[in-house]
């Protein structure tokens, strides 16, 4: 009897197991589809705007498409024309690499420098944050043109400035080889830096105070506290920032179409610039796909290069 009155407790408890499985099940598929329904809008349009023009261009880069004509197969030319023929190819990718380690350089030592400071004892740090991440949300053509004005060689701020402290009018910024390209890193490091700032101001904040209170006590100094705690606990924020720095660097393209129009000559003339001029200006659909996809390949190269090399230097 007993015997019974147990088999039939355990069959009683498998039922209930079995009808909390069940509707647990129920669910998690009513939560997949609530999830799935609200997600299909948003997966929709990724999939229309990025995933079928990202595949139709690799498609185009082997493809002679004037846009007003019909597209003509031709394997892999646009690459060999691109890489042997193109007589401004390779300057233009040095103009590119120059952009990004000027401006990533200059833009994490401001942010990290300006950061640095306003986790300090400052007064208005609140409204300090807000002033030095403001260029960063206003529209990027917005401040080329106000930026073009302060360039104006005669009387320009720049101008005045040099001609009131030096004498002279300083240097034809945006009309002279040499100095187009640092014009355009400039004010691109004055647009952008705000962005990692807050990045850094997050990383500093999110560092514990205790640690600095025990180097403190231990007789650290500011400098000693900075350089073996700050910095090193801040390599991870270092990081990403660094990352997504090059990546939006390797991109630019407002900055010498407002400034510079890629001049003078093709001095300032980037990567997305040249692709631009290409696909847009001369219709070469097919040519610019394979400029396109060159710098798909030059992104993803350095960012695997950043990825490989972090474990040397990123503490987490």
């Amino acid at each position: 009897m007993s015997q019974t009155v147990v088999s039939l407790a355990k069959t009683g408890d498998d039922r209930n197991r079995s009808d909390q499985r069940n509707r647990r099940s129920k669910l998690q598929r009513r939560n997949l589809f609530a999830a799935l329904g609200f997600l299909a809008p948003n997966l929709l349009g990724f999939l229309i705007f990025t995933i079928v023009p990202v595949g139709a261009s690799l498609v185009l880069a082997f493809y002679e498409w004037p846009l007003l004509g019909d597209a003509v197969f031709t394997g892999v030319d646009n690459f060999v024309r691109l890489f042997t023929e193109d007589p401004v190819f390779w300057q233009i990718v040095g103009n590119t690499l120059y952009f990004v380690v000027g401006y990533v350089v200059l833009n994490l030592i401001v942010s990290l420098t300006m950061a640095i400071w306003l986790t300090s004892r400052v007064k208005w740090k609140g409204f300090l944050r807000f002033v030095f991440f403001l260029p960063v949300v206003s529209p990027m053509v917005a401040n080329a043109v106000v930026w073009r004005l302060l360039y104006t060689p005669e009387d320009g701020l720049l101008a005045w400035f040099f001609k009131t402290f030096t004498g002279a009018s300083g240097p034809d910024w945006l009309g002279s080889s040499e100095w187009a390209m640092p014009a355009v890193i400039i004010m691109s490091v004055w647009a952008g830096f705000g962005y990692n700032m807050i990045i850094f101001i997050a990383g500093i904040e999110g560092i514990p105070s205790t640690v600095y209170e025990a180097a403190a006590i231990d007789g650290a100094g500011w400098w000693h506290r900075l350089f073996r705690i700050t910095l090193p606990l801040l390599t991870p924020s270092i990081f990403f920032a660094t990352v997504m720095t090059v990546i939006s660097s390797l991109q630019v393209f407002a900055q010498p179409f407002i400034l510079t129009g890629g001049g003078p000559g093709a001095s300032t003339t980037t990567l997305v610039y040249y692709l631009y001029q290409k696909g847009f200006q001369a219709y070469e659909m097919g040519y610019a796909s394979a400029i396109a996809w060159s710098l798909f390949v030059l992104i993803m190269f350095i960012t695997v290069l950043q990825f490989r090399s972090q474990k040397k230097w990123v503490h987490y």
